[in-house]
C-alpha cells in the first residue's frame, strides 16, 4: 500500500460539531505527508419554512468559509494543495436551489453524504439508525443514485451509512444496485476513517465485498472533525487492513467538478 498523500473530506468548527481552527487541520496534514487537502464541511441548505439545520454551516457562514481558505491556499501554496468543497446531501426539492447559491462562491469539488433518507426537514431519519426497514434502504439507495446522476459529485462519503439489520437478500440487492449506479458513473465510493477509528457500524465489509465484486473505485477519506483525524496514524492502520482484507486499492486521483 502506497503512501497516503490525499484527503478531501476535512471539516471545519462551521458544522457545529468539530473543533480546531483551518490552520491547525493544516498544519497537521503537511506534517503527515499530505500533499493535498479539500475541506467539505457540511454544506449550507436553503431549507423551506422555519427549519433551521444545527450541524451544518449556516448560510451567512459559507462566504467566510470560502475567504479564509483562499487566503490559507495562497499562504501554504509551497507547502500543500488545498482544496474547497463541501460534504452535502440530495434533497432535490431544494437541489437546484443550493447550486444555484453555491455556483459563485466557484469551488472545487462536492461530495456526497447522504444523512437523511427523504430530507431532514420533513420527516428527520437518519440514515444511520438500525432499522430492518426495506423500503427505508430502498429510499437511502434511490436517493445516492439520483444525487450522483446530477453530475455534481466527485464521489460517495461513506455509501454504507444506511445500517439495514433486516433480510440479508434485501440488503445485497440494494447494496448492489448503489455500487452498480456508482461504477457506471465512474464515482469513488469511500472508506471512512471516521467510522474505522469510532468502531462504527461503518465501513462494512459486507459492503465492501460486494463492491469489489462490481468492481467499484475507491477513495479514503479522513472525515476529519479533529486536526488530530488528518491522517491518523492509528485510523490509517486500520483503513490500510480493511482494504488488505478485501483485496481493493483506493486511488488518490479524485475528478474535481466545479459546481456551476
Amino acid at each position: 500500500m502506497h503512501e497516503m498523500t490525499a484527503n478531501y473530506h476535512t471539516h471545519t468548527v462551521r458544522c457545529h460539531h468539530a473543533i480546531g481552527t483551518e490552520r491547525e487541520y493544516i498544519e497537521t496534514a503537511i506534517a503527515r505527508g499530505l500533499k493535498i487537502l479539500g475541506f467539505a464541511d457540511h454544506s449550507p441548505q436553503l431549507f423551506p419554512g422555519d427549519y433551521y439545520s444545527n450541524f451544518r454551516m449556516y448560510p451567512e457562514q459559507a462566504e467566510n468559509y470560502v475567504s479564509t481558505l483562499r487566503r490559507l491556499r495562497d499562504e501554504y501554496k509551497n507547502d500543500i494543495d488545498i482544496l474547497i468543497g463541501f460534504e452535502t446531501e440530495y434533497y432535490p426539492e431544494i437541489f437546484e436551489r443550493l447550486i444555484e447559491f453555491l455556483a459563485p462562491y466557484d469551488i472545487d469539488y462536492m461530495i456526497l453524504g447522504q444523512h437523511f433518507i427523504d430530507n431532514e426537514y420533513d420527516t428527520s431519519i437518519y440514515s444511520g439508525f438500525s432499522t430492518s426497514d426495506e423500503s427505508r434502504l430502498e429510499r437511502y439507495t434511490n436517493a445516492v443514485l439520483e444525487g450522483l446522476s446530477t453530475g455534481k459529485f466527485s464521489y460517495v462519503a461513506h455509501p454504507d451509512l444506511f445500517n439495514f439489520d433486516g433480510d440479508n437478500a434485501a440488503y445485497e440487492k440494494q447494496a448492489r444496485r448503489l455500487c452498480e449506479g456508482a461504477r457506471a458513473l465512474d464515482i469513488p465510493l469511500e472508506i471512512n476513517f471516521l467510522g474505522l477509528a469510532t468502531k462504527r457500524h461503518y465501513p462494512s465489509e459486507r459492503f465492501y465485498k460486494i463492491a469489489a465484486e462490481v468492481g467499484n473505485s475507491f477513495i479514503f477519506g479522513c472525515d476529519a472533525h479533529d486536526p488530530n483525524d488528518v491522517l491518523n496514524p492509528r485510523a490509517y492502520e486500520f483503513a490500510v487492513d480493511f482494504v488488505k482484507r478485501l483485496g481493493i486499492t483506493p486511488t488518490e486521483r479524485l475528478k474535481l467538478k466545479a459546481i456551476r
